[in-house]
């Protein structure tokens, strides 16, 4: 954690900054204690705060590949380390036909009374139903991806009444087939536009993708997805949806 949060700060002057990752996934099946790897990650951002003027935290993804059991445990996770840098929730991970948002409707339901945010990954390889379904039953603050919502003007609606932010990934989305072109792009923001939908533009990975959020920004606005002025607008409601300037607000 901690080199990615200097990474990114000495790389693209990034100030404020949520990783997102699934604590489980990362202890070899039960051969690593989840706390002692969830005690790494604290101790990276601790040093990445004390050594960099950043505001960060931690996200813990629960996946729709696992048992309900299992995601039950990661969000407990995240409560009880809420006060340790983790700042949110998230479900993420490949489909899975025995998979569906609702059931998870206690657990968020919960892990929001607790304090933290709620973002969930939906609408990227799904249709707009899939973000219909987490409108009604998560009540998510924020929607990774989501891209598809602009498939449905009433759903678009609801996003902008109830100002939901969508966390769109353009070079992924793009890069991963979910949205066959950049006229596809382009169409699809638009009609966030029109509806007043709020949306930000992310990395997605930029390791694995080898990006940067500056060269994010750069293509989005040479593909005329957005003007630089709108840059403005997304940055600016990204920080108002930041989990992180949150929990340092309280």
């Amino acid at each position: 954690m901690y080199s990615v949060v200097s990474g990114a700060y000495r790389k693209a002057n990034i100030t404020t900054l949520e990783l997102r990752y699934n604590p489980m996934k990362r202890n070899r099946g039960g051969e690593q204690d989840l706390d002692h790897i969830i005690m790494a990650s604290v101790r990276g951002l601790d040093r990445a705060h004390l050594e960099y003027p950043v505001k960060a935290g931690l996200i813990f993804c629960l996946d729709r590949q696992f048992s309900y059991a299992l995601n039950e445990i990661i969000a407990e996770k995240a409560i009880a380390y809420r006060h340790r840098g983790v700042v949110g929730i998230d479900i993420a991970g490949g489909k899975s036909a025995d998979f569906r948002y609702r059931d998870y409707a206690g657990i968020f339901k919960k892990a929001k009374r607790s304090g933290l945010g709620i973002t969930v990954h939906a609408g990227e390889d799904e249709g707009p139903e899939s973000v219909d379904e987490v409108l009604r039953h998560l009540d998510p603050e924020r929607i990774g991806h989501g891209i598809h919502a602009a498939e449905d003007p009433a759903l678009c609606k609801r996003l902008a009444e109830r100002g939901v932010l969508l966390e769109i990934c353009p070079g992924s989305n793009l890069d991963t087939g979910v949205v066959k072109h950049a006229d596809e792009l382009r169409a699809f923001i638009a009609a966030f536009r029109k509806h007043k939908v709020r949306f930000s533009l992310n990395t997605d990975g930029p390791e694995m993708l080898r990006t940067t959020l500056r060269e994010e920004l750069r293509q989005a606005v040479q593909r005329s997805l957005v003007s630089k002025a709108e840059l403005q607008q997304c940055g600016q409601w990204a920080l108002e949806a930041s989990f992180v300037r949150r929990a340092g607000a309280t």
